[in-house]
């Protein structure tokens, strides 16, 4: 089988598909060891790449090292460690108590993989979202067909190299390409398949695997509320939130994208901001620019993109308090904070998935809620406060895939807590042994045990019968 992944071979794709298959039934009685040892392969060969994944990521972003270390590298290695330590008590067979109707019986959940799964990542984060599902499947059992962004081109190289370093074809197959190669892969009845993107396009992956009753994880996105009261540490807020909102050029699904800060501390938390971007990027505008420390947007279109919905805003009247400058051709998207944004403004409208920040003074609380369900569920919510009983009310009356207090995006990072969306943000969860379920069957199992009591409820019906089932029925009310 040639190792050449040619764009949208229908034949190529078919002939690795059709192997998996085999494998993923060998793979169904894998043992932990087994599955750890591949883990531990793909951790030294990413490894052994990393300067190929610095080169990779300034040529497609020009993104800091520090940053891909940070953010593409530190949470792959945090996630196979994990999955590591915790994977043979994830694989044992969970016990369940026998119920009233089952006692004499012994009852049991069996984690099997789901078979051959499709992993399709995005560009933003285009090695931490490739290889963490990978992890998940890989340490459930399965095979997989990765399927990353051609956005991305450098590190989509570098990633199929490591790939091919670690897994035959068999096993582990990437298949670097663009529409045509996506949409030739959704038409197999793949086990499970995986998808990070935007919502519009989660809607035709959930629509492709339906034609197969395929089982499906949706990791979407959507604009993420920050709130900031008027009893949060402005200073801690500032620095917390713009760097989360600025890492990868503010490219990330979990960003804070829109802020309501309260108008009792909104001026002395713009100047704060305006004191972070000064000390982390530079005093004037051309410091700025020329920073190592931002990374830039993937391409000049969602470049314009974002020049376009900046212009609107402003051309409507909304006042631009830092930043502003776009350079189309550069790839570049000044740390923007914006105010007086029209409501219904594509900033304010659309996600935003860049550097662009804008801020909505408020006195009401319970506005800003309301006008926050008034949108779809977003991915995360962030709230800044030191009052504990508004922490309960704002996390009662919203919903969102997950949030934080007094921080942002960290809960991601989390390989305890699930992450994933809800509705318009996202179906399922992934990370740690929610990734590990997600990518696994939960097969219940019953045996029979000396006591066979279901045969109170076997025919013939006689009165002395239906008066022991109708005694049942009045314990069980």
């Amino acid at each position: 089988m040639s190792a050449l992944m040619s764009e949208s071979d229908p034949a190529l794709m078919q002939e690795v598909f059709d192997a998996q298959g085999s494998t993923a039934l060998r793979w169904r009685t894998s043992t932990a060891a087994e599955r750890i040892a591949r883990l531990a392969k793909l951790r030294e060969v990413i490894l052994a790449h990393r300067e190929a994944l610095y080169q990779a990521f300034q040529q497609d972003f020009r993104k800091p090292e520090t940053e891909v270390e940070g953010s593409e590298i530190v949470p792959i290695l945090d996630e196979i460690r994990h999955a590591i330590r915790h994977l043979k008590g994830w694989m044992k067979p969970t016990r369940i108590r026998p119920t009233l109707l089952t006692w004499g019986n012994r009852a049991w959940v069996q984690h099997q993989p789901r078979g051959r799964c499709l992993v399709i990542a995005p560009w933003n984060y285009p090695l931490n979202l490739s290889i963490c599902p990978l992890i998940s499947a890989i340490a459930a059992g399965n095979t997989v067909i990765l399927k990353p962004s051609e956005m991305a081109p450098h590190v989509s190289a570098v990633l199929a190299r490591i790939i091919a370093t670690v897994f035959k074809l068999e096993e582990v197959a990437v298949f670097e390409g663009s529409l045509p190669t996506a949409q030739a892969l959704l038409d197999k009845p793949f086990d499970h398949i995986f998808f990070t993107g935007s919502p519009s396009v989660g809607k035709l992956v959930m629509a492709a695997a339906a034609k197969h009753l395929s089982s499906i994880t949706l990791e979407l996105g959507g604009k993420s509320p920050t709130i900031v009261d008027e009893t949060a540490n402005v200073d801690q807020a500032a620095e917390t939130i713009l760097w989360g909102k600025l890492i990868n050029a503010g490219q990330t699904c979990l960003a804070p994208d829109h802020l309501y800060v309260h108008e009792f501390v909104k001026a002395r938390f713009l100047a704060a901001c305006q004191k972070v971007l000064q000390a982390r990027y530079g005093s004037s505008a051309l410091a700025q620019k020329n920073s190592p420390d931002l990374a830039r947007i993937v391409n000049p279109r969602h470049t314009q993109r974002l020049q376009a919905m900046l212009d609107n805003a402003v051309q409507r009247g909304a006042t631009v308090l830092a930043g502003g400058e776009v350079d189309v051709p550069q790839c570049y998207v000044a740390p923007t904070l914006i105010e007086g944004v029209p409501a219904d403004a594509a900033l304010l409208q659309e996600e935003i998935f860049g550097p662009i920040f804008p801020v909505i003074g408020y006195t009401d609380l319970d506005q800003v809620i309301e006008q926050i369900n008034r949108q779809p569920k977003p991915l995360a919510l962030y709230l800044w406060t030191q009052d504990q009983a508004r922490v309960h009310h704002v996390l009662a009356h919203t919903s969102s895939g997950g949030a934080c207090v007094n921080h942002c995006i960290v809960h991601v990072a989390h390989t305890g807590l699930p992450f994933g969306g809800v509705n318009n943000s996202g179906v399922g969860s992934c990370h740690g042994h929610h990734g590990f379920k997600a990518f696994s069957h939960e097969r219940s199992v019953l045996q029979g045990g000396w006591l066979n009591s279901i045969r109170v409820f076997f025919p013939p019906y006689t009165a002395a019968r239906h008066r022991l089932i109708r005694f049942i029925s009045d314990r069980l009310a």
